[in-house]
């Protein structure tokens, strides 16, 4: 089963309407969806924004669902040079860009205790058939560095920290804390973010106005990549 989680509903509810077969259940006030989607048995989930909903959806659909396989979707904000919205960023790696003890002890900005790592790799599998697909559907993506805060980032100040200090290519509020909770359990995670703002001066105008269009891109590359994941990832 592949695991589907989305922090707005615009994110993944055309991913909801496909499934077959469909059974809702609601764990600590979130709605899981689970059924097929061509051949592939999906599990959907709206989490909230944030990395503490996020957090705890991912914690529930492991332990509900046992998925072989998570995909944190939605869309992000643009670090990279060159993206565009609609532009498509698949994880290599997933960071939490605001956990920082560095004021009390020797680590880097970003590292995780238990994980003690920054940057959490995602699964390659995954990635390069998301890539794949992409190409296939004529739709540009990046693969990079995804980071994670409990900000919208709405500034080129900040932007370029999060170039400079992660590498990071696109910026948002969930994928981060997914990525620890799948690595924790050892569930392989990929996170996929279609660009809605660049994270500048102009984002806080840019998200609300191309949030679903850039959320059709996703929805669009999952449905097409989701026979293929499923093989891959039986269980």
């Amino acid at each position: 089963m592949i695991g589907i989680i989305g922090a707005l509903n615009d994110e993944v509810e055309g991913l909801r309407s496909m499934l077959r077969r469909r059974a809702d259940r609601e764990y600590c006030g979130i709605t899981f969806s689970s059924g097929t989607i061509g051949n592939c048995r999906a599990v959907v989930a709206v989490c909230g924004v944030g990395k503490v909903f996020a957090s705890m959806c991912a914690a529930v659909m492991i332990l509900k669902y046992r998925p072989s396989l998570i995909i944190n979707t939605g869309v992000a904000g643009g670090l990279a040079p060159g993206l565009s919205i609609g532009d498509l960023v698949i994880s290599d790696f997933a960071v939490q860009h605001d956990f920082d003890t560095t004021a009390i002890d020797d680590v880097p900005k970003g590292c995780l205790p238990v994980l003690n790592e920054v940057k959490i790799p995602a699964d390659e599998r995954a990635a390069s058939i998301l890539a794949e697909c992409a190409a296939a559907n004529g739709i540009k993506c990046l693969r990079g560095t995804v980071v994670s805060g409990d900000q919208f980032i709405a500034g080129e100040d900040k932007k370029a920290e999060l170039r400079k200090e992660f590498g990071g290519a696109a910026c948002e509020m969930e994928g981060g804390s997914i990525a620890a909770v799948a690595a924790v359990n050892k569930v392989p995670f990929v996170i996929l973010r279609a660009i809605s703002d660049n994270a500048d001066s102009g984002s806080p105008m840019d998200f609300p106005a191309f949030c679903s269009l850039a959320a059709d891109n996703s929805v669009k590359l999952l449905s097409s990549a989701l026979p293929l994941l499923g093989k891959t990832f039986a269980g």
